[in-house]
């Protein structure tokens, strides 16, 4: 009886176990799908035209201490792409310490870095973006571990299965680029500020601190918490005595955040500093009017110097840098308009139409229901979403660079969590309600999936049904449509047929060269006659027009006009096949 006994006891071991950690087990294996999604696409799928940057950039970072190249960039996802190849056989070409700050050099120093691993670049591009994906799948497990605290367990597996399939996660999540380690350190530092103002002091402040910091080097627009965090610790030391604290203690827990957060930017440098560039320097690749700078001359000069005594003079430099880009403005395309300094409603327009359209309808449904819910009662768990999620939304409305959805990622996993309250909530009616709210949240979350497949492998370039009744170009252009990841896939179509040249007009045409073929002119100035070639292949950015260069080396320029609609031609050709939604193959001759 006693050996029976034991024998029960032993087999309800497991299945309890696996009862109580139900939540965490099937979160884990959502997790475990989506990074088995992510990592096949990468054995897919060549390099974005930034990863060509980013991840030589990296690898320089951290073998010759130098952080100069791409510094307009922060240094987290290319230190993180670098590491594992310090494990592997990679060649670089010695980069000159001399060399101030000229990006044309970088450029070709990066070209020879890639020639030189021509024979592994699969190999070593696959490990870069391992650990891209590692901090794509950190990102989820916060999201579930945010929305069960404030939401429950069923809450917080809805959100995870939004973010395991939403095609614009799953695109980004992959890549060596700034976007997702962003969204993970914003909603970091989300839920490290709503934890210190439940109960602050100065641990909690370090903190926010640190995710702050973790931020700044992420992507240098989410500099912007530093303003958001001096105007919270303003209103903070105003009210400190209605909320029965010491203004003291705010002072000190504002000072710990400083420190903390001044501390994370310079780790993530390495503590590296190296001399700080002329003032002049700096004012001319920020493209400052030469009027604002002759005003502010030394103000400008002592603030300059004073910011690389506390950080690394290519952090400054690169916020320099991005706020000159934002200034002087990018090209882009919405809808079939151009134009270089953005649209104020890029955005909502970006979201609308490359989100899935279930996921898209719980995002707005849930929007209004968070908004009635605060209308009935303030809660703190409510506004911890809410108020991030307008104030994101706000500022990046007003940002001029409108290359692409990817920017708007940091929204992305708050959606999903309210998504996931709101579908929570309404399960916990009764009666009819219970049950039309369970068929409905399964026709969705059936919609999710097959919209999930559908856009597998080519998420990148994935829209929705909204997107229908024109080329996907036409409505988005750059990362939206076309990133030159699918080059490989092109050049094996090309050497198969055994063709080793084509006419290429596609961003990252550098690696045609690499994959065995040889790219032709036929961007040519008006008047001149193109190579002639058996096939083209035309980039959907720029059939869009967005990405055409506005002139050419010998000092031709072309009007806005000319530019936009210099493929015009192929537009309303047929093409011979399409690589991933974002490379268009022409065959102009037998």
């Amino acid at each position: 009886m006693k050996f029976n006994g034991n024998n029960r006891d032993a087999g309800t071991v497991a299945p309890s176990y696996f009862r109580r950690r139900r939540g965490e087990l099937l979160c884990a294996a959502l997790l475990v799908l989506m990074a088995a999604n992510m990592i096949s696409v990468i054995a897919r799928k060549s390099i974005t035209i930034d990863e060509w940057v980013m991840i030589p950039a990296g690898y320089y970072h951290l073998t010759a201490g130098d952080y100069r190249p791409v510094n307009e960039h922060p240094p987290f996802a290319k230190l993180l792409s670098a590491a594992p190849l310090l494990m592997t056989e990679t060649k670089a070409p010695s980069i000159d310490s001399r060399q101030t700050h000229d990006y044309e050099y970088f450029l070709g120093l990066f070209q020879n870095f890639w020639r030189m691993n021509a024979a592994q670049i699969d190999y070593l591009t696959f490990w870069a973006r391992l650990p891209l994906v590692a901090v794509t799948i950190l990102l989820g497990a916060l999201v579930f571990v945010f929305a069960r605290r404030h939401w429950g367990e069923r809450a917080a597996l809805f959100a995870i299965a939004l973010f395991a399939l939403e095609p614009t996660i799953l695109a980004h999540g992959r890549v060596v680029q700034t976007d997702i380690p962003s969204a993970l350190a914003f909603l970091l530092f989300v839920f490290a500020f709503h934890e210190y103002l439940k109960a602050p002091n100065a641990r909690r402040a370090a903190y926010v601190g640190l995710a702050a910091g973790l931020a700044a080097v992420t992507k240098f627009s989410m500099i912007v918490l530093g303003p958001v965090l001096a105007l919270a610790f303003a209103l903070l030391l105003a009210l400190a005595p209605r909320r029965g604290l010491m203004r003291r203690a705010v002072l000190g827990q504002a000072a710990a955040l400083t420190v903390a957060a001044v501390l994370a930017v310079n780790a993530a440098y390495l503590f590296h500093h190296r001399q700080p560039e002329a003032l002049d320097d700096a004012l001319a690749r920020m493209v400052v009017p030469t009027r604002v700078g002759d005003r502010l001359h030394a103000p400008l000069e002592a603030g300059y110097y004073a910011l690389q005594v506390i950080f690394p003079a290519d952090f400054v430099s690169g916020i320099g840098w991005q706020l000159g880009h934002a200034q002087s403005g990018h090209p882009a395309g919405l809808l079939g308009q151009h134009g270089m300094k953005g649209w104020w409603y890029y955005f909502p327009v970006a979201f609308a139409l490359k989100t899935p359209l279930p996921i898209l309808l719980l995002a707005i449904a849930s929007l209004l229901w968070g908004l009635w819910m605060l209308r009935r009662k303030i809660e703190g768990r409510l506004l911890v979403l809410l108020v991030p999620l307008a104030l994101f939304t706000g500022l990046l409305m007003l940002n001029t660079i409108n290359i692409g959805v990817r920017y708007y990622l940091p929204a992305y996993p708050l959606f999903f969590i309210l998504s996931g309250a709101m579908l929570d909530d309404a399960l916990r009616r009764s009666g009819r309600r219970r049950l039309a709210a369970t068929v409905i949240a399964s026709v969705l979350f059936c919609w999710v999936a097959v919209e999930a497949v559908r856009a597998y492998p080519d998420q990148m370039s994935y829209m929705n049904q909204l997107a229908s009744r024109a080329p996907h170009w036409w409505y988005l252009s750059d990362s939206n449509v076309e990133w030159g990841d699918d080059i490989r896939d092109l050049a094996l179509y090309l050497r198969q047929r055994g063709e080793t040249k084509v006419g290429a007009a596609i961003l990252e045409w550098q690696l045609l060269d690499i994959y065995g073929i040889e790219g032709a002119a036929i961007f040519v100035p008006p008047g001149e006659k193109p190579e002639d070639v058996r096939y083209v292949a035309i980039g959907a950015s720029l059939l869009n027009g967005s990405t055409v260069p506005g002139g050419f080396d010998n000092g031709v320029e072309l009007t806005k006009e000319q530019r936009v609609n210099y493929f015009d031609e192929f537009r309303r050709r047929a093409p011979e096949k399409i690589f991933g939604g974002s490379i268009y193959l022409y065959r102009m001759k037998e």
